[in-house]
């Protein structure tokens, strides 16, 4: 590692609290109140935000509704609007965009910027050029923290040490002295099950972790990306093939009254809508369907999450991108919930996955005798008229079967990370942005 100070080549914008402060900025009353966002109207979901106010409290995210309003009795719920979110961020882009070209959209409240020598050179000064962009385009609450290091690695980690509204610069020369303290569980990709690995290995510090040799890391990993970790960590860029999409997919959390059978087959098949068509707006065909189903998680005396069970079905069947073939596969593994499920689900989650593009396709020897190919291609173009209708005419157009609303609304639009919902995969008109759905408990 050398010992002099270089210009940083990496610029991390992380918002804080994002669907909070997107609510709070939206609606100037909420200001400077603890609040909690709730993908549901029920005091039994979790809180999948909180803002600054409720963490200065002490309160934790992906906390019960209930607990949380029992540990601070004043705080205000909103129910979530991805639409909302994603239309905000979408405008989020365009104002840093005007100060920095943005490398990579990580989520939906986190970028990446590559800066040039002569911007690295001016970091510090750029970074606070973003915020007052933003505080001008926006409102004081939608802030964020902004790192800067030689690696995206070391940039995402000095963005998180520096939370609220902090500008932190974290040059390789202040290493590993600067983050010597830090837990290895605050490392960016590093979760409980890497913990375990590291700590039966006797990395249990993040000193020790830095004197790892790259194919030490390797072997710790499993993989070479235990080696770019270490290379990233001392400050080598390293540079990654793009990653080819794997799967289409959504969950979703069940309502307390959409546990029966019936109810959890119609939410099923909305998610397997949702995947259907984001599948189709690629040149991919899927040839596997996994229905996974879990339990409600338990909760000790000492409100620690106890493990829920889970049942997984997997079938397949020719690459298709139509929704009578996903259908009839769906089906088959819905039978299968109804007479081997030993749990009522509680939550449950769709995914499209065996991905083939369309030029990697051979062709099906014996399909065209038993004319399952030609009913494929009938499927395929009422898909995609379907697809089209439902452009035109909104997402309620039309659809195959009964369709009830899953209360809370969003199926197959939820946020998550690494993945920003697009316009196509929300039903209905998008709400407007001052239109804050307030929760009923």
């Amino acid at each position: 590692m050398s010992n002099t100070s270089c210009p940083p080549e990496r610029l991390y914008l992380d918002f804080d609290s994002f669907f909070a402060s997107a609510e709070q900025h939206f609606n100037p009353a909420l200001r400077g109140k603890p609040i909690g966002v709730v993908a549901l109207d029920s005091l039994y979901t979790g809180c999948i935000a909180i803002s600054r106010e409720a963490k200065a409290l002490g309160m934790k995210t992906n906390v019960p509704a209930r607990e949380a309003r029992l540990i601070i009795p004043d705080m205000t719920f909103v129910v979530a609007r991805p639409d909302v979110y994603v239309r905000l961020h979408k405008h989020i882009l365009a104002v840093i965009e005007s100060v920095v070209p943005i490398q990579h959209v990580r989520s939906i409240d986190e970028v990446v910027c590559a800066l040039l020598p002569s911007e690295g050179r001016q970091s510090l000064a750029l970074a606070a050029r973003i915020k007052t962009a933003l505080r001008d385009a926006f409102s004081p609450v939608l802030t964020c923290s902004i790192g800067l290091g030689p690696t995206e690695l070391l940039a995402k980690v000095a963005a998180e040490q520096h939370k609220p509204d902090g500008i932190l610069l974290l040059d390789a020369v202040m290493l590993p002295d600067a983050l010597a303290n830090l837990k290895l569980s605050n490392l960016p990709g590093i979760g409980a099950g890497m913990i375990s690995r590291l700590e039966a290995a006797g990395v249990a510090d993040f000193n020790t972790l830095w004197n790892l040799a790259p194919k030490q890391a390797r072997a710790l990993w499993g993989n070479v990306e235990g080696e770019r970790f270490v290379q990233e960590l001392h400050g080598t860029h390293v540079v990654r093939e793009q990653t080819r999409k794997r799967m289409f997919g959504h969950s979703r959390v069940l309502p307390r009254d959409w546990h029966s059978p019936d109810r959890v087959e119609d939410c099923a098949r909305q998610l397997l809508a949702g995947a259907a068509r984001r599948l189709r707006r690629t040149d991919l065909r899927a040839s596997k369907l996994t229905l996974a189903m879990r339990s409600q998680r338990l909760r000790s005396t000492h409100s620690e999450s106890a493990g829920a069970q889970r049942w997984t079905w997997e079938g397949q069947f020719q690459p298709s991108r139509d929704y009578r073939s996903f259908g009839l596969a769906l089906s088959q593994g819905l039978t299968q919930a109804r007479a081997q499920m030993p749990f009522v689900p509680h939550a449950l989650s769709i995914m499209l996955h065996g991905l083939d593009a369309e030029a990697e396709l051979t062709g099906d020897l014996f399909a065209k005798s038993s004319g399952d190919a030609d009913d494929r291609d009938r499927w395929e173009n009422i898909s995609a008229v379907m697809d089209e209708l439902r452009a035109r005419f909104g997402g309620k157009a039309l659809s195959i079967g009964a369709h009830e609303d899953v209360p809370g609304g969003y199926v197959g639009g939820k946020i998550a990370f690494g993945r920003i919902p697009e316009a196509e995969d929300f039903e209905g008109p998008s709400g407007a942005d001052g239109d804050t759905h307030f929760a009923s408990f």
